[in-house]
């Protein structure tokens, strides 16, 4: 949603930090606010102006009208304000439909003055510009504004004067007022845009002597601007409509949707209510609400909301798991049903984002049954069928009644189902999949014949099929068409995906040629992508600058663009700037809706479609698909939508786009073209637009209009259809119609999809419709026997004649989606056993990142947990934490130190120098851990005394490793040994082999005091101790932990600290480059070199 409604309180806080007028505005920043939690006490100490003035309290809760509902204390002290509110504080009143229960005020100082110095103002945004409404009288008696109110148009991008407001809005206005008046009327128009405000209405506007008061004010921000505004807006809050409570569920939702790339939208209705959704799409969740409002369950429909943009498991997780909790709060005597639907996705993998359902479905289980909840599943796109049966899976093994239906039954038919109304069909679902309609069959590597150059109806030659075939690449094409099967584009954005997808309709399509030219992407240099054309692989050129790419690509005429919100407007700006360019298509949703209006008045001036934004784009069979638009090929196939039919469609939802491909397919020849506008308020081309190129198109022979609530552009189609504009048969359903049957207004999954009077509703947009003479269906649920009931009664004069289908070409399937089916299997080029980061969370050895944290673990316990696989015991993970700080460092002077040092003074950087260090270690720097650990294992495991082990090894020439040391000995001894030594007698189970090789360093520091048992020989016998005596392995995996070098790895981890710490040391210190002295160096020559 863009155009969300502020508090009064809000509005006039923007408003006087804000506002650049030499008027005199009065009153700046007095207010209070009182709710529940005020300290009258403190109120006053805050306010001191409270206990000096004369007062005016109201309500501050987005209630329209509120003198007439006598809702305003004026006049009052502050005991009076008190008094006042007794009635009115946490009492429930009925505005309209709206019960809700007064609980925030508003005190201002009360601005005695004469009705005649009362005015009204108001801008509010439309499609050509933003209009200013002023009225010389205002107050509560103000009455019909729009028909006594002067208006002045500010057209988008033009900047408001002082002498069109006078002598267009000051007409009535006293001489001696205009001055001030026009001076903060230009000032707050201002401000209006630079806050982006898409509407603000203060009644009244009182002038005195003394200057502006701002009386009353209500007031709509574009919350899509908050990168732009925030630092001028601050924190703002969005209350919820008067009669609807704020919810911390919503807050949540709304949380995880403003964090995510994904649309999450949460709106609680009736927290009681039995009927629940979780609907995927903007589109989809209003048809679905209209559907249970038309059977009755309006007064039971517990929330609106949606999911779309493809949202990740874990976000998919997040939302269903608050709508599970919500549901499973309080019973109901029928039981509850939850409603999981929605239309074709045209990119979002059912399948992965059904999983973070099934999480939710099982983590609930028990409440669900508790409760009675059946649920019922419909949906497709792509990897749909393993989606669904992961679905029915998981009612099975939960015991949860979950009935799951696919893209064989209509949409809102398992409304039906849920509410009693239609039988349940168990009939068993086709064993369709996504394999079956991408597998080749064909050894072919060439592009095969063109299966289809006409029209599916069989329109005459030279009537589109040849128009199209003379368009020449680059040229405008005929006002009728916008895409050609010889129309070349460019992909702003790395969207490979999509662009693959582009590429595989165009084969399937029987295309000579990729309809992508290029792609541009300003965060690389340019280079080439590999795509896949059929079976060959080809590339597309990838261009850092859109001038690059249309020097080069002259025939391109269609710009598809994939910026982001933030960069989607200067970057389709530019593309103007390229006459070749006749129609773009912008993807992003929730661009600030003052941007969008500059794009669509420089497109108006170039003669540029826009498609979007908000938007999947469009389709035209056999010819062109926009980006994502019509799904994954198996959707494309099996909606027929590589070949043209007869019936062309415009529509504001992207995902309802796809669903009406599947109703057309299903109830006549096809679809010739078909278009998603956008959701937003200002979509860049319009309904009419489109119907009258399909009026104008000899191919189409009838037209569907999905439109929506919100707006009037549906009654323009119906005065073409009166006037005689529109001739061919038009299918119309306004989605939205539970709109008026909410007792407070919801805003919708679309910006655009609300209604600000009666005549913006679906209800009279359907009815005005019907009475213009377009067909009109009941509901939703009966648009496709519409549909059937128009293109049947075509078929039967001969307008359209069926022609024979023909089987489309193959295309191969790319391996990661035939991997992802199933379908396939290869050996992997790794394994792994330690770490997964493919899901949401990070784990470690089968445990999540999260629970390392709460488990408080440590470094000792991560390190067993990639090191062991195993989560070690408490006192395990402190002796490997201890062992890591004695390793740390043992001063400059050793061998690994002293390479990082002279390293790090080469002016080589920290991984060169720390590696320097790390190649000294091995058995004389070290890497005796191991070598002590295997040594003292062998002798102990073989039963030889530590004599017997002693003189064996001197027998046989060998050092013991572990024992020695250059300063230390038995009568200076090692701290960090001892400190290990007293840990592991006190903590650890068993230490046979610490006590054989401190039996060992008896001997032999009896021989030589500095013949110790040193800090590597203790580490290694401990460790060896540890792995075999803790209970978490066998004694086969110790000795094989120890085999594979793993307690080296102790001294590589913490030595690398001291390491590090020796090259920061060094970098600090400015160290120059290191020469080694000549006097300590003895210069040994052969004695003949010498003479």
């Amino acid at each position: 949603m863009s155009a969300k409604a502020i508090s009064e309180q809000t509005g006039k806080e923007l408003l006087y930090k804000h506002i650049c007028t030499t008027a005199a505005v009065q009153n700046r920043f007095s207010y209070a606010n009182v709710t529940t939690e005020t300290d009258w006490q403190r109120l006053a100490q805050d306010h001191p102006w409270l206990l000096t003035e004369k007062l005016v309290v109201k309500p501050d809760q987005l209630i329209k009208r509120r003198g007439k509902l006598g809702l305003v204390g004026v006049n009052l002290d502050l005991n009076g304000v008190k008094e006042w509110l007794k009635p009115h504080f946490m009492k429930e009143i009925t505005v309209g439909n709206a019960k809700g229960i007064l609980k925030n005020f508003l005190i201002e100082p009360f601005v005695p003055h004469k009705q005649e110095e009362e005015f009204y103002v108001c801008i509010y945004a439309t499609r050509e510009g933003d209009y200013m409404l002023f009225h010389h009288e205002g107050g509560v008696d103000v009455g019909d504004v729009d028909s006594k109110a002067l208006k002045l148009l500010v057209g988008v991008d033009e900047k408001i004067s002082p002498d069109a407001v006078k002598s267009e809005l000051l007409k009535h206005v006293p001489a001696d007022k205009k001055e001030v008046l026009s001076s903060f009327l230009v000032g707050l128009f201002n401000l209006y845009e630079d806050l982006y405000f898409t509407y603000l209405e203060i009644n009244p506007l009182v002038v005195t002597k003394d200057g502006v008061y701002v009386l009353d004010m209500a007031a709509k921000i574009d919350a899509t601007a908050d990168y732009l505004c925030k630092a001028k807006w601050g924190e703002v809050e969005f209350p919820p409509p008067f009669g609807r409570e704020a919810y911390p569920e919503e807050a949540y939702i709304a949380d995880l949707d403003a964090k995510s790339g994904a649309s999450l939208k949460l709106t609680l209705l009736n927290p009681r209510g039995r009927i629940w959704t979780m609907v995927a799409g903007g589109g989809a969740s209003v048809v679905y609400s209209d559907t249970i409002c038309d059977l009755g369950g309006v007064n039971e429909l517990a929330n609106y909301g949606e999911y779309s943009g493809a949202p990740s498991e874990q976000q998919t997780y997040d939302y269903a798991k608050t709508i599970l909790s919500l549901m499973t709060r309080e019973k109901h005597p029928d039981g509850k049903v939850l409603i999981i639907g929605g239309s074709i996705a045209n990119f979002t993998n059912v399948a992965a984002t059904f999983k973070g359902i099934v999480r939710a479905i099982k983590d609930y289980q028990d409440p669900l049954k508790e409760h009675e909840v059946t649920i019922f599943v419909r949906r497709g796109g792509p990897n749909y069928q393993e989606g669904l049966r992961v679905m029915g899976e998981v009612g099975k093994t939960t015991g949860i009644p979950i009935h799951v239906f696919g893209t064989e039954t209509h949409m809102t038919a398992i409304v039906g189902m849920a509410l009693g109304q239609r039988p349940i069909d168990t009939q068993p679902r086709a064993a369709a999949h996504t394999a079956n309609f991408l597998l080749n069959s064909s050894a072919g590597t060439t592009t095969p014949a063109s299966s289809r150059s006409a029209s599916f109806s069989e329109a005459k030659p030279g009537a589109e099929g040849s128009s199209a075939q003379k368009d020449k690449a680059g040229l405008p094409p005929a006002k009728s068409t916008l895409f050609s099967n010889h129309t070349k584009s460019i992909v702003w954005g790395m969207q490979t995906r999509a662009v693959q997808g582009m590429l595989d309709f165009d084969y399937v399509c029987s295309r000579e040629e990729p309809s992508v030219a290029a792609m541009v992407y300003p965060f690389t240099g340019d280079h080439k992508q590999k795509f896949y054309w059929g079976h060959k692989e080809i590339l597309v050129p990838v261009y850092k600058n859109m001038s690059d790419a249309m020097k080069k690509h002259p025939e391109v005429d269609v710009l598809i663009n994939f910026a982001s919100l933030r960069s989607a407007y200067d970057s389709t700006l530019e593309t103007m700037q390229f006459p070749q360019i006749h129609t773009i298509a912008i993807i992003a949703e929730g661009i600030p809706e003052a941007l969008t209006r500059k794009i669509i008045k420089t497109a108006d001036e170039k003669g540029v479609t826009i498609i979007g934004p908000a938007t999947v784009g469009g389709i035209k069979p056999g010819c062109f698909k926009i980006g994502n638009t019509g799904g994954m090929l198996d959707n494309i196939l099996a909606s027929k939508l590589y070949r043209p039919g007869s019936v062309a469609y415009v529509s504001r939802s992207g995902g309802m786009s796809n669903e009406l491909n599947n109703i057309i397919s299903r109830t006549t020849d096809g679809v010739y073209e078909g278009v998603a506008i956008g959701g937003d308020r200002y979509p860049g081309s319009v309904f009419m637009d489109h119907v009258l190129r399909y009026q104008d198109t000899p191919g189409v022979k009838m037209i569907v209009v999905l439109g929506e609530i919100g707006g009037t552009e549906e009654y323009k189609i119906c005065n073409s259809i009166k006037e005689g504009r529109i001739t061919k048969p038009v299918v119309c359903w306004c989605i939205g119609t539970c709109a008026t049957l909410f007792s407070s207004e919801v805003q919708f999954g679309h910006a655009g999809a609300c209604a600000n009077q009666a005549s913006e509703t679906a209800v009279a947009k359907n009815i005005a419709l019907e009475e213009a003479g377009a067909f009109v269906p009941r509901s939703f649920d009966e648009l496709g026997d519409v549909i059937k009931s128009v293109y049947d009664n075509l078929v039967a004069k001969g307008v359209i004649v069926p022609a024979k289908e023909l089987p489309p070409p193959t295309v191969p399937m790319d391996y990661s989606w035939a991997r992802e089916l199933g379908l396939i299997r290869k050996p992997a080029s790794f394994m792994t056993s330690i770490c997964d980061e493919r899901g949401q969370e990070l784990i470690y050895a089968g445990m999540p990142i999260t629970e390392v944290f709460k488990s408080e673990i440590g470094l000792g316990g991560t390190l067993g947990l990639l090191w062991f696989q195993r989560r070690l015991p408490r006192y395990a993970c402190q002796f490997i934490e201890m062992c890591l700080m004695v390793t740390a460092d043992h001063g400059p002077a050793v061998s690994g130190a002293h390479n990082t040092i002279v390293c790090a003074r080469a002016g080589k950087d920290l991984i060169s120098s720390l590696t320097s260090g790390l190649l000294t270690i091995g058995d004389r720097f070290g890497g005796a851990l191991d070598a002590a650990a295997k040594q003292f294992s062998k002798a102990f495991d073989s039963g030889m005394l530590p004599m017997e082990f002693v003189n064996k090894m001197k027998k046989d020439g060998k050092l013991i490793m572990g024992i020695g040391h250059r300063v230390k000995s038995i009568n200076n001894p090692d701290m960090r040994v001892q400190i290990l030594k007293d840990f592991v007698k006190q903590h650890f189970p068993a230490t046979q082999l610490l006590d054989y090789a401190l039996a060992v360093e008896k001997i032999t520091t009896s021989k030589k005091p500095n013949l110790i048992l040193n800090v590597d020989g203790f580490i290694g016998v401990a460790f060896v101790d540890l792995l075999r005596n803790c209970g978490g392995f066998t004694r086969d995996e110790a000795d094989e932990f120890v085999e594979i070098g793993a307690l080296n790895g102790i001294f590589v981890l913490g030595r690398s600290m001291g390491f590090i710490g020796h090259y920061l040391d060094q970098k600090r210190l400015k160290q120059g480059l290191y020469r080694h002295p000549w006097d300590d160096i003895s210069y040994v020559l052969p004695e003949h070199m010498t003479m």
